[in-house]
């Protein structure tokens, strides 16, 4: 699709997604647009399109659709909770008293230290990515994790490093590449 007038991509994007059902994917031009977004966020409409040698108006539509589509989810920096004096990361999983909807993960979102919440399958029934400032900290989390109604059992596992962080650069590049 890359290599079409506007006009046919968007059309071919319209009869792929209701022939696969899938949404369209990314193209070459929107992995390197992303890639770039990633490198240096800062870099504007104008500077993103005289690098990647598009046209502003094509760089700002195509950031458009991929933000109404859902793959731009945001545009804010990236923070490190260790530089925040957060040291200490966790994953905790939940077993919780089963009941309609997830009324534990609105009060789990009332503590400051518990970063993500995730439905899961397996021996747990939820999966938090957890921050501390030291291990005896953790304990503070874990009773507050504890504390929230509904939550009857935690396992919690302790994160020494972080070999491979969060990313989803090779993620987009497969994406563009798979069309």
């Amino acid at each position: 699709m890359g290599n079409l007038p506007s006009r046919d991509a968007t059309v071919l994007e319209i009869l792929y997604s209701l022939v696969t059902g899938w949404p369209a994917l990314v193209d070459e031009l929107d992995a390197r647009l992303l890639g770039l977004l990633r490198a240096e966020p800062r870099v504007g409409v104008l500077e993103a399109s005289r690098r990647l040698g598009v046209a502003r108006g094509t760089v700002q539509a195509r950031l458009d659709r991929m933000q109404a589509r859902g793959v731009i989810t945001g545009y804010g920096p990236d923070i490190d909770p260790a530089a925040l004096g957060y040291g200490v990361t966790a994953f905790v999983t939940l077993e919780i008293r089963q009941a309609r909807g997830h009324p534990v993960a609105e009060r789990l979102g009332a503590i400051a230290e518990v970063l993500e919440a995730h439905t899961i399958t397996g021996s747990g029934d939820m999966l938090c990515r957890v921050v501390a400032r030291s291990n005896a900290d953790l304990q503070r989390v874990i009773d507050a994790i504890v504390a929230v109604d509904g939550v009857v059992r935690t396992s919690t596992v302790i994160a020494l490093d972080s070999p491979l962080r969060h990313r989803v650069l090779p993620l987009i590049r497969a994406a563009a590449s798979s069309e």
